[in-house]
């Protein structure tokens, strides 16, 4: 595997020999001084060039890179936007195990993502086209303070979505309760916690992209109370894994509405999770809920 100075020699010399390319800055973890490194973290790179279109035409070009083991051209996807004259990539997972994510970007482009962006580092400007830009920081990504109607809408959508998993479970429709779970109400747990997190340290703390920051700020308990709200796909730990994640949205929700002084509805939480103790013990041939 290359390491760090080798890559970064071989980033910044084909910048420099190529003409077309008038700058090159760096985003992303390596940027962070707040992120321990490892031999998965990758090379988030902007070449600044006056156009994309020679870029794209020629693609071999990459192979100056190394040998790949495959890639992505994100631009090209059915799935992203895209604007191929201002902005084009090339995700890389090179054979030797470093993954570079390449873009080629026009000034313009440059100046205003620079201006946007406080995990930035400057590796190479050939003719001084790119401002002058504080150190690196995270702040941008710190775990804002919620306002009190963010947290008590936040509590309400949490509560009144589990009625969806009762009668998902009580249908033994499987794949749609734990989709109900994995991405409407869980979201809304990790935000909790996130704004624990963020309260008990001033809020100047990142939690990461997706929450994956979380564990070292929990305690171990707390920690292993989050792990058990996953669940494999079978009912009965289904149902499990939901009373432990309510017992532990109640517990933080409520410490947070003390700390931040904000209105926690407990009674709308007790009253959902009473029907959903009531949906689990609900007889397969009910014709009634109550």
């Amino acid at each position: 595997m290359r390491s760090e100075s080798e890559m970064f020699d071989l980033i910044l010399n084909i910048a420099k020999v190529d003409d077309r390319i008038k700058a090159v800055y760096m985003t992303g973890s390596r940027t962070n001084p707040n992120i321990k490194k490892d031999i998965f973290q990758d090379y988030d790179i902007i070449y600044v060039v006056n156009e994309t279109d020679s870029f794209i035409t020629d693609k071999n070009w990459i192979d100056l890179f190394g040998e790949r083991l495959y890639m992505q051209y994100p631009e090209d996807s059915y799935y992203y936007e895209n604007n191929i004259e201002e902005y084009y990539g090339w995700l890389i997972q090179f054979k030797d195990g470093n993954r570079l994510d390449l873009h080629v970007v026009t000034l313009s482009y440059a100046l205003k993502d620079i201006k946007n962006e406080t995990l930035c580092e400057i590796l190479l400007d050939k003719n001084n086209v790119l401002p002058n830009i504080e150190k690196s920081s995270d702040s941008k990504y710190w775990v804002k303070k919620p306002v009190e109607k963010e947290f008590i809408d936040n509590c309400n959508e949490f509560w009144w979505c589990l009625n969806n998993v009762a009668k998902g479970l009580w249908r033994e429709e499987t794949i749609y309760t734990l989709n109900m779970i994995n991405n409407v109400i869980r979201p809304q747990l990790i935000k909790l916690l996130e704004w624990k997190i963020g309260f008990e340290n001033d809020f100047k703390v990142s939690c990461g992209k997706s929450g994956k920051f979380i564990k070292k700020y929990l305690n171990n308990n707390m920690w292993e109370s989050l792990l058990k709200t996953y669940s494999n796909a079978k009912s009965e730990d289904i149902w499990h894994s939901v009373f432990i994640m309510c017992d532990l949205f109640d517990k933080v929700a409520l410490e947070l509405s003390k700390g931040l002084n904000m209105n926690y509805n407990k009674l709308e939480a007790k009253n959902s999770l009473k029907f959903l103790k009531d949906v689990y013990k609900l007889p397969k041939d009910a014709n009634e809920i109550y």
